[in-house]
């Protein structure tokens, strides 16, 4: 499989104070590709982000990035390679304007300010207001519109609509779907809205307590919902569809 992918996941456990979180997880994420990882609170999606851009130590299994192995390569470098993370927090700085957020950048990069307005014009409009001063779609909006700006191959989305209310979501979610297509860019995302997560990815996972329960098409998954439902609940998937 190696080298087909841009984002390969091989036999990851991985948590905290060497409690496993995820355990054993195959995920793979192809050139732009939206796939999305779905499963009920602790389930591990969060601990899966943070193993790969490099903020978990895995305890078993590989990360590659096009092939390349990613251990012993620390979040920075991750960051270099072309892994961009758009936490659950945002991690943006209220103190900093919009336009200051598009030049930020780490040691030896630089920012494309152009992808980021091209793909949310809004942001334009608002460079010289401060972060902290911004709606919480606006703020979601410029940590997405930041990480395009990177061009990154790989795109990790964790819980875009966490305070948001969906139609907020539904305004930012296609503009993702919409770089990864045009800039080839695969993205992992994760969000707890599932009928939106399906609106816009081409497979999606479902983990429970740390494994995977379930991988389909977002076509098979739309059509049978008692299907994802029970994959929720942690049972076998065979039961849903058993009669």
């Amino acid at each position: 499989m190696t080298g087909e992918y841009v984002l390969e996941i091989d036999g990851l456990t991985a948590g905290y104070d060497e409690a496993a979180v995820v355990r054993d997880l195959d995920l793979t994420v192809g050139p732009g590709e939206v796939v999305a990882l779905l499963g009920a609170n602790g389930a591990g999606k969060t601990t899966t982000l943070r193993a790969v851009s490099g903020i978990v130590h895995p305890m078993s299994g590989r990360i590659l990035l096009s092939g390349e192995d990613l251990a012993g390569r620390s979040p920075s470098r991750r960051a270099r390679l072309g892994i961009a993370h758009v936490p659950e927090g945002r991690g943006l700085f209220f103190g900093l304007t919009v336009a200051e957020h598009l030049k930020l950048s780490h040691r030896g990069e630089q920012l494309d300010a152009e992808v980021a307005y091209r793909y949310f014009p809004a942001l334009r409009d608002i460079g010289a207001r401060r972060t902290g001063l911004l709606s919480g779609g606006e703020q979601q909006m410029l940590a997405v519109a930041r990480a395009l700006a990177r061009h990154p191959r790989l795109l990790l989305l964790d819980e875009l609509s966490l305070g948001l209310a969906p139609v907020v979501v539904e305004r930012l979610l296609p503009r993702v779907r919409e770089y990864a297509q045009e800039a080839g860019c695969a993205v992992l995302l994760v969000e707890q809205h599932v009928h939106l997560a399906l609106e816009v990815a081409d497979r999606g996972y479902v983990l429970s307590h740390g494994q995977v329960v379930l991988h389909r098409p977002v076509e098979e998954l739309r059509a049978d919902r008692q299907l994802l439902i029970a994959s929720y609940l942690g049972e076998q998937a065979q039961a849903s569809t058993s009669g």
